[in-house]
């Protein structure tokens, strides 16, 4: 199995059955939706739902647990995206929208929200395997960044902490800096948490205690 047939996929796209046949621009836009199927299909990937953009999506998302979302819109791209951001803000995939608008004047706000590729008539068959390859690589690059701000903001936390901890054991038993720190070191240990943890237990019984 190719990387490509493994990735599951979601379409979001506009319902424009009911007035195909007597609006010519509907045609035109169910037809340049019905290629892009085609495109990823013929790439092998797995297209497990074609949605609408409406206020169930989220939870139609959360059964679904796509690995990829792809957005199908014209003059309805803001709305599409505005629902899809919204039923990813919690479980974040990679987002791709797919257009022939030429009006790109949001693309720059599209990509802050947290889209991985805006591609404006980009249908062509080879052309849809290399765009979501870099819009998979780009949402994974940005996730660890994300992982690693994360955990930056952690640690930042945590030493003001076992300062905060170590400020008021120095304060109270008259200890060293040094002796404070090996006597929270020493709790850590024995009951098996984190220096964090327990010199934020601390702060909250001393909190208690006034």
């Amino acid at each position: 199995m190719t990387p490509s047939q493994s990735l599951r996929l979601v379409i979001i796209a506009p319902d424009l059955l009911e007035s195909v046949s007597d609006d010519a621009h509907a045609r035109e836009l169910a037809e340049r939706s019905r290629q892009l199927r085609i495109g990823l299909l013929e790439n092998g990937y797995n297209i497990v739902a074609v949605l609408p953009a409406d206020t169930f999506l989220d939870e139609r998302l959360a059964q679904l647990q796509p690995d990829m979302i792809i957005v199908d819109a014209e003059s309805e791209a803001r709305d599409s995206l505005e629902h899809v951001v919204m039923a990813t803000r919690d479980a974040r995939r990679p987002i791709v929208l797919f257009t022939n608008d030429n009006d790109t004047s949001h693309v720059k706000d599209a990509v802050a929200a947290g889209v991985s590729a805006y591609v404006v008539a980009g249908l062509s068959p080879d052309r849809i395997r290399p765009i979501l390859d870099v819009a998979m690589a780009r949402f994974e690059h940005e996730q660890g960044l994300r992982k690693e701000l994360a955990h930056a903001k952690t640690e930042l936390h945590e030493r003001k902490v076992i300062d905060r901890a170590k400020g008021m054991l120095m304060q109270r038993q008259g200890l060293s800096e040094q002796a404070a720190y090996e006597k929270l070191r020493k709790a850590a240990m024995d009951k098996g948490l984190r220096l964090g943890d327990v010199a934020q237990r601390m702060l909250d019984a001393l909190d208690l205690l006034g």
